[in-house]
């Protein structure tokens, strides 16, 4: 797909319509859950301090319903106790990337 095409598929079809070419990196996404989130989230194994109020990463990955999408979504709408966390389309797909290796 060429450079016009793909920003044009990018700005109509939004975070759905990122292409192979802009693949996800599972370890950035493990080190931006580590930076970000590991403060509320259970994000790995052999964590062992997290709060009740937050659901562990793993238990996501198991959600049919979770994807790129949802989490980008959730991420600009936090809820009240969850901080503003400002990434890009690239770290969100790294981040539900690793999210999802974690199924």
């Amino acid at each position: 797909m060429s450079g016009i095409f793909r920003l044009i598929a990018v700005v109509y079809g939004g975070l759905a319509m990122i292409t192979p070419a802009v693949a996800a990196d599972v370890l950035n996404g493990k080190d931006i859950a580590q930076r970000w989130c590991a403060s509320c989230h259970v994000v790995g194994k052999g964590q062992t301090t997290a709060t009740d109020q937050a659901p562990p990463f793993a238990y996501l990955a198991r959600s049919p319903d979770f994807n790129q999408n949802k989490l980008a979504f959730l991420l600009l709408l936090p809820h009240p106790n969850m901080p503003s966390v400002s990434l890009n389309r690239a770290e969100v797909a790294d981040l539900a990337d690793y999210i999802r290796s974690l199924k």
